[in-house]
């Protein structure tokens, strides 16, 4: 029996609060002041782009040893198959439905489909408190070196808490490609051929080298890698390409998703050099923490905004996420399911997995306890805090997460949303209602669809999310009337 508004209000936000004050009484402070905090955040790196996530041909030992030295969580969840909704969850705690940024901005509106998306916000809207405003209202310099995409003039890094902005604009594609020159606006060129990745990771260096005093910083690492255009070192591609000569590849490395191709193994040698310098700079900056005598003092978080770019139509699908399914764009495990490592010196059992259901919203509230500073529930309202699962302790005690995509997106995926309940998932697809249920714990790779064995499970996990959605006030797709009659195909 489906929940009314009021009683869904009521029972979510008792749920949220009790659970905000529960963590909030066991809040830590490191060294007796609040701790430094490096936030990596890679573009479309995949579950299975990592070495301990079980990458076979990209190479991870610094990302690797990240996840030697904290937590690693093996079903962390983007909250956005694409960018711009991820990175505005984790700005704001909030879910991309109740932002209405569900797409990447602009995203993409074709008018010669079944449904016409809605309207999005092409920026974070100013009105909300992120992250970095609260940090920094706190004592803390803030700095973003990257990828911002969430927002042009009048809404870029700086209008939203931080203190300095290196690279973040409104594009989420580096218009001159990996090589300077960059065309962005944010960066200053550099020598001919000087590399993105390595570009940045000198600028972060540099502002945690120079930094103006002894107050802690949050520096917000947003990688432009591993997103296209494909473009890598000449001499890291070399490396990878011999690579690939001496690996035993399938003869087929594509499998059909509904009306498109997904690939299945890993063999793109330019990605891998990508993955390789992303890696690489990982490893400059914990080593750079740990030249000044920072690293103890400093919370580290790496994780991605989206599944890995593995399924398209004709054009390029660099990696593959198996044993997931499909990739970024998707509902499907391989579009939101994304690699995530934290580690809080003193606090977190170096080496250990949580394998609780996690989402990009709890990163704010879970900062803020983190950092000893008090929960703000009316902001974060879509997050919980990861706190008791870092400490060891127990686990959460949430029902559900939620996904919303009401759009077209050149993956060919077509607008959806999802609910995971525990072990059981649901997609419903908004064309035609068609449903798919599955169960993680024993099919990963969702290809057995349980919705006609188990109807009672599949109704309930419906109404459940539906609920949600008129709780969030999502916005919905409509009809389209001037749709060719083969738009379905």
């Amino acid at each position: 029996m489906s929940l009314t508004r009021r009683q869904f209000l009521k029972v979510f936000t008792a749920t949220t609060a009790s659970a905000m004050v529960m963590n909030h009484c066991t809040s830590y402070k490191l060294s007796g002041k609040r701790p430094n905090i490096i936030f990596f955040l890679v573009d479309d790196l995949g579950w299975t782009d990592v070495g301990y996530n079980g990458a076979t041909l990209y190479e991870t030992p610094n990302v690797d040893n990240l996840a030697n030295q904290g937590m690693r969580f093996t079903a962390a969840y983007s909250a956005g198959s694409v960018c711009s909704p991820t990175r505005a969850s984790i700005m704001t705690g909030k879910h991309p439905a109740r932002l209405n940024i569900t797409d990447w901005i602009p995203g993409m509106r074709p008018m010669d489909r079944p449904l016409i998306g809605p309207d999005i916000k092409n920026h974070l809207p100013l009105t909300e408190t992120t992250i970095s405003n609260v940090l920094k209202e706190n004592g803390y310099q803030n700095w973003f070196v990257g990828k911002w995409h969430l927002g042009g003039p009048g809404y870029y890094p700086k209008d939203q808490g931080f203190d300095v902005n290196i690279g973040g604009f409104e594009k989420g594609s580096p218009p001159g490609g990996y090589f300077s020159p960059y065309r962005n606006p944010k960066l200053k060129d550099g020598p001919k051929d000087e590399y993105l990745t390595d570009r940045l990771t000198r600028e972060a260096i540099d502002l945690l080298k120079t930094r103006r005093n002894d107050s802690p910083f949050f520096l917000m690492m947003s990688y432009y890698t591993v997103h296209t255009p494909i473009q890598a070192k000449p001499e890291l591609v070399e490396k990878y390409e011999t690579k690939l000569k001496t690996m035993n590849l399938p003869g087929i490395r594509l499998r059909q998703e509904h009306a498109v191709g997904t690939r299945i193994a890993q063999d793109n040698a330019v990605y891998a050099a990508m993955v390789q310098s992303m890696d690489e700079s990982v490893g400059e900056i914990m080593q750079t923490l740990r030249e000044l005598g920072l690293e103890e003092d400093t919370i580290v978080i790496f994780t991605s905004d989206n599944g890995g770019l593995s399924t398209k139509h004709r054009e390029v699908r660099p990696t593959s996420n198996e044993p997931l399914r499909a990739g970024k764009g998707w509902l499907y495990e391989g579009g939101i399911r994304v690699p995530l490592v934290i580690k809080w010196p003193g606090m977190t059992k170096q080496g250990s997995a949580c394998y609780d259901a996690v989402i990009s919203c709890d990163f704010y509230p879970t900062l803020l306890q983190m950092t000893g500073l008090e929960p703000m529930p009316l902001q974060h309202m879509d997050g919980t805090s990861l706190v008791p699962l870092l400490r060891g302790k127990e686990t959460l005690k949430r029902d559900a997460l939620y996904w919303h995509f009401p759009h077209y997106h050149g993956s060919g995926a077509r607008p959806s949303g999802a609910i995971r309940s525990k072990d059981f998932k649901l997609i419903e697809y908004f064309e035609d209602g068609q449903i798919e249920l599955y169960d993680l714990l024993n099919d990963l790779r969702e290809s057995n669809n349980l919705a006609k064995e188990m109807p009672k499970k599949a109704r309930e996990l419906l109404e459940k999310m539906q609920e949600w959605r008129t709780f969030v006030e999502a916005k919905m797709p409509v009809e389209n009337p001037d749709a060719p009659a083969d738009s379905n195909s």
